[in-house]
């Protein structure tokens, strides 16, 4: 089996769950590749400790991400850091020959996304991804599949959305995520809005226009040293957009919350089509309601899914499947495709990372106008099963 070597520049949250689905490799069968992380890159040493308490691939630490870059060692980067950052540390591992898997949303702005979709384009023989868990999980597999069979008949409409009470609470301390400097005005959009928008991307589903009302609720904060600090950016997205789709246009609504009273974590898509329907959230991980429809009596039928897994793995299908499986199958379909295979589903591509730029751009002058915006036509490479 071959070994990919990865640096790590971001040894937060995100980095953590990559090193421990590099240490799961084993739960994985028949892959030819396997990650191994020998760098790590962090501003803050002290989150660099848990990688040399519990990796020993690990031969360095830095602070400086240019040095890590250097390390003719390391062939691959994930880079999970702030927004402010993407465009200059993305161009600048690419231009080191570096595979790369990303962070959303691969720029603070269209500009800076710009900026990197110039790097790619320079850069042609890596293979460069954007960091999306959520498709991978078994009974979002089985839309797609629907989907691409023409299960639905008709679409009638779309509605799909991320959502998180983690901001509900007033006295929560202020993080750069409310911060325009760090994360951008796209808000909300930026920092949850590719999780909503990579699944319909990847099925040809793209807006044509949208209407979004954005919402700030939460207007200031604590800053954790005894001041209150204004909250900068949007809490709240909701998106109406309209979609083409074999000739005819159906509403796809889409929204991402951080202010959603009851909601922990919950990604959900729903179908509604004229022969078929169908509905996940990952507040039920393991449930799939699909509503056939043949004439006659309307009911809903619920389906428990169980360990049914894009790469095959030891656990039996009889198990639950959870989010760090989820990121395991997506850093397992990552490796696939830098070991030149054509994976069974891809992760987020740096085309639908664009996609989405220009949706929240005019998502942005929407909600400045208060009218409905009009996209520039987009082509997206689909790359599926």
């Amino acid at each position: 089996m071959r070994t990919l070597k990865f640096g790590i520049i971001g040894c937060g949250l995100m980095g953590r769950e990559f090193a421990s689905a590099a240490s799961r490799w084993a739960h994985l069968t028949g892959m030819e590749i396997r990650p191994e992380i020998v760098a790590v890159c962090d501003t803050n040493p002290a989150l660099m400790e848990y990688f040399g308490d519990n990796f020993s691939s690990v031969t360095q630490t830095t602070g400086d991400y240019k040095a890590l870059l250097e390390n003719p060692e390391v062939e691959a980067v994930y880079c999970a850091v702030p927004h402010n950052l993407h465009a200059q540390l993305y161009v600048d591992i690419l231009e080191a020959g570096k595979h790369l898997l990303g962070e959303k949303p691969f720029g603070i702005d269209l500009e800076a996304n710009t900026r990197i979709q110039a790097a790619l384009k320079a850069h042609p023989e890596l293979t460069v991804r954007c960091s999306s868990e959520f498709p991978f999980f078994p009974a979002v597999q089985k839309i797609v599949k629907l989907f691409q069979e023409g299960k639905f008949g008709r679409i009638i409409e779309l509605e799909a959305g991320f959502w998180h009470s983690s901001d509900l609470d007033p006295n929560k301390a202020i993080n750069w995520k409310r911060m325009i400097a760090v994360n951008g005005e796209y808000g909300v959009m930026g920092d949850l809005g590719f999780h909503v928008v990579h699944l319909p991307a990847r099925l040809g589903l793209l807006p044509l226009d949208v209407r979004a009302v954005l919402s700030n609720i939460v207007t200031s904060r604590p800053d954790g040293k005894g001041n209150t600090v204004p909250c900068e950016t949007w809490d709240n997205a909701h998106l109406l957009t309209r979609v083409q789709h074999k000739g005819y246009e159906f509403p796809m609504q889409l929204s991402m919350k951080r202010v959603a009273p009851g909601e922990a974590n919950t990604w959900f898509i729903r179908i509604m089509g004229s022969e078929l329907s169908a509905e996940y959230s990952t507040k039920r991980p393991k449930t799939l309601r699909t509503l056939p429809y043949q004439g006659g009596v309307q009911a809903w039928h619920e389906q428990d899914v169980g360990y049914e897994t894009v790469y095959p793995t030891i656990t039996g299908g009889i198990f639950e499947f959870g989010f760090t499986d989820a990121i395991l199958q997506m850093w397992a379909a990552f490796c696939d495709e830098v070991a030149g295979n054509t994976p069974k589903f891809s992760c987020g591509t740096p085309q639908e990372a664009a996609l989405s730029h220009k949706l929240f751009t005019a998502a942005l002058e929407s909600q400045k106008s208060g009218q409905t915006v009009t996209l520039e036509p987009a082509r997206v490479g689909v790359v599926s099963r």
